[in-house]
């Protein structure tokens, strides 16, 4: 429920803002605004994720973020809404959010019997998330139509009241905190110096922050597409994103049927291929319906290449560096989209939507080649924590990352 509330309000604030301004450039501000403070924010989360105790911290974030969306919701009702209070209301989402996700992230762990289940219930979450993803543009699309944006953030703002009764029913297992030892910033670099040491790690956090920052431009650009280049509407919009939801739920349903995350390295790479090219399709395309097909298929690599990074480093990280280390995929995941987002707004503005969403889908392939030519030497060195978790023999002639 609080997701597909979520979705809705990404939406309705995407519309929102084009519709106000007719500003390309101010839709990648926003995005900008709606994401820095993730990035800022990630480190000292990771600090507090593996020291305090995760479920409390959660539900103070959750209800921070309901306020926003009611606050959002009051100034649209009202008309009193303008561009700085949607940059301000943004910023504070991504100050929220930044606390919010390397936290939930790290409580995972927490909800499961069993390590061997983690890349199951990593797939299971995308699901969820991505069906929301199919549920909340279409209701977005539809309500914006029919009675505006406002909506859109007030249903949001009901939807969390969800989230947090089932955090505060949550009975999870006990888990024995370390004590913080040093200041915060040390806490931060030796989650940093652990991430950046080990090859497997560092080089999935590198695809991961490049396929962020340059291979997912077209997801801000979708109220230009739907509104310019395929001559729609807020439905359309809806349309564009639902599909995009439609094949990144197919892609967590390939995660989950998987049995291990031996040779999730290899996917990853292909996803980064398949990502590319359906995203060039779509910058080329004015059909609707090929549109709608080629943003599934992109769906489908982007959840693929996501939630695989999710789930190799969280099984090959330290339990007691497992915090700052989600906060650092945090920062390479929601942390580098605004950037992406500023320099896409800056690009599309001066060289056209079309142009900046086929050079990131070039972007996309490249990265994905290079991540496959590095696969043989990081499986070696990813291969004694696989037989540490019985997760591979001992003796094993091919090391899989």
């Amino acid at each position: 429920m609080s997701l597909i509330g979520t979705w809705m309000q990404r939406v309705a604030l995407a519309w929102l803002v084009y519709d106000l301004t007719g500003s390309k450039l101010m839709l990648g501000i926003v995005g900008f605004a709606g994401q820095i403070l993730t990035f800022l924010m990630a480190p000292l989360a990771g600090v507090l994720a593996d020291h305090a105790d995760r479920r409390k911290l959660l539900v103070l974030t959750q209800a921070l973020a309901m306020l926003q969306a009611f606050a959002l919701a009051a100034l649209v009702f009202t008309g009193t809404i303008n561009q700085w209070q949607i940059i301000l209301l943004s910023g504070l989402l991504g100050l929220i959010n930044g606390f919010d996700i390397p936290i939930r992230q790290s409580f995972v762990v927490e909800m499961l019997e069993s390590r061997a289940d983690l890349p199951n219930a990593i797939a299971m979450n995308s699901f969820m998330v991505n069906g929301a993803r199919l549920v909340g543009p279409s209701l977005a699309g539809v309500l914006i139509a029919a009675v505006g944006t406002a909506a859109c953030f007030a249903i949001n703002g009901a939807t969390f009241v969800a989230v947090i009764a089932a955090l505060l029913a949550m009975r999870t297992r006990h888990l024995e905190r370390p004590p913080q030892n040093g200041s915060v910033l040390r806490n931060v670099h030796e989650g940093l110096a652990y991430a950046c040491h080990f090859a497997p790690i560092r080089a999935i956090l590198l695809l991961l922050a490049t396929i962020s920052l340059l291979g997912t431009s077209h997801t801000v650009l979708l109220p230009v597409f739907a509104q310019d280049i395929l001559h729609g509407n807020p439905r359309t919009l809806g349309f564009l994103m639902a599909a995009t939801g439609i094949g990144a739920m197919a892609g967590a349903v390939f995660l989950a049927m998987r049995p291990s995350v031996r040779g999730m390295g290899r996917i990853m790479a292909a996803a980064c291929v398949l990502l590319g090219v359906s995203v060039i399709g779509f910058g080329l395309s004015h059909n609707k319906a090929l549109s709608y097909c080629l943003l599934a298929v992109a769906g489908f690599g982007m959840m693929v290449q996501f939630a695989g990074s999710n789930s190799l480093l969280q099984t090959l990280v330290d339990d007691d560096k497992r915090g700052r280390v989600m906060s650092l995929y945090v920062m390479a995941f929601m942390g580098m989209g605004p950037f992406g987002s500023l320099l896409a707004g800056w690009l599309a503005g001066r060289y056209g939507a079309q142009a900046t969403v086929i050079v990131s889908g070039a972007c996309c392939i490249l990265a994905g080649g290079l991540f496959a030519a590095r696969l043989p030497m990081l499986g070696r060195m990813a291969q004694p924590i696989y037989v540490r978790l019985g997760m591979a023999p001992e003796e094993s002639e091919h090391a899989r990352l």
